[in-house]
């Protein structure tokens, strides 16, 4: 499975951005899916995960209420919909790929994308 993210961006504090993970290959709906974030000079941190079926979906607590995680398994993409943006959400995002049970655990994903950028200003 190959991953490609996008839609980061520079956005303002309050405002919104969408980022999307496009996956190779035609057993994307046979894995669960996570975004995690990493902002300079700290460890990788997960944000949220969405199982196969998309029906059930796990979030970090720091953004609980603010993002949203979903998939369409017919285009191979999952989305990570992100309001009421904070200057500490600032960092790149990564999509990833689990074999299984979706998890918050980012050494236990197969695969990643190449990361996608979101700052957001004060």
């Amino acid at each position: 499975v190959q991953l490609q993210a996008s839609g980061g961006g520079l956005v303002q504090a309050g405002g919104s951005l969408r980022l999307s993970c496009a996956a190779s290959g035609r057993t994307f709906s046979s894995y669960a899916m996570g975004w995690f974030r990493q902002a300079p000079g700290k460890e990788r941190e997960f944000v949220a995960a969405i199982s196969w079926s998309g029906g059930s979906t796990y979030y970090a607590d720091s953004v609980k209420g603010r993002f949203t995680i979903s998939r369409d398994n017919a285009k191979n993409t999952v989305y990570l919909q992100m309001n009421s943006l904070k200057p500490e959400d600032t960092a790149v995002y990564y999509c990833a790929a689990i074999m299984g049970v979706a998890s918050g655990v980012a050494g236990e994903y197969d695969y990643w994308g190449q990361g996608t950028l979101v700052t957001v200003s004060s």
